[in-house]
């Protein structure tokens, strides 16, 4: 889960003072570790859930979720009357994270949308609180055009990834690096936005719609 956006001695110490997750975030993270699946983590997991928390964000669209982990830290912020979006192209990890829900006990908060997320927010009516965005990292101009049309006016746009371990700081010799170089350039440029890059694990990027 760190991705050496920080010296690794402090990145240790931030990850030892965490609190112990439950059995199903702890499994989760084992089975993330074992697999090579990626996940936010347990200190971006506590950002988003404070980020709920403080915004009272109800209504909630993830773009990206692969087995769900980043939802359940949504959805029990979020509390038993929100609406939270899941959204990933692979029916294996929407059927495993189903299953997570349920042993987490908000599979009646979450709807599981299989399939592109930036198609997927066009099937789902309404504006939404909070868009949290960890999709394939070329995408990320795109999921910026999607993305802050869709909010209320206070609302978040919150991405992950958006340091990408560093290699923003230097030339892009990739799509990937090229992807996200070009969001972090709209996000600041925008002027319905207060963005703010926190270098937390792997970079987090908040945005404030005005």
């Amino acid at each position: 889960m760190p991705h050496g956006i920080v010296e690794k001695s402090v990145e240790r110490y931030l990850y030892g003072l965490l609190p112990a997750r439950d059995a199903v975030l702890g499994e989760m993270e084992r089975l993330a570790r074992r697999r090579h699946v990626p996940i936010i983590g347990p200190a971006v997991g506590r950002l988003l859930a404070l980020l709920v928390e403080i915004s009272g964000a109800k209504r909630i669209f993830e773009m990206g979720s692969a087995i769900g982990y980043s939802t359940i830290w949504l959805a029990r912020a979020a509390g038993c009357d929100a609406e939270v979006y899941y959204t990933d192209g692979d029916l294996d990890n929407a059927r495993r994270a189903q299953a997570y829900f349920r042993r987490a006990g908000v599979a009646h908060r979450v709807h599981v949308l299989v399939g592109d997320a930036l198609e997927l927010i066009d099937s789902v009516p309404g504006k939404f609180d909070l868009i949290f965005n960890d999709v394939d990292k070329h995408q990320y101009p795109a999921a910026f055009h999607k993305a802050v049309p869709r909010l209320r006016r206070g609302g978040l746009f919150v991405t992950d990834n958006t340091l990408w371990s560093g290699r923003l700081a230097r030339k892009a010799t990739d799509r990937y690096t090229r992807g996200i170089q070009r969001f972090n350039r709209l996000t600041y440029s925008s002027r319905g936005l207060f963005p703010i890059i926190v270098p937390l694990r792997d970079g987090v990027t908040i945005c404030r719609k005005r």
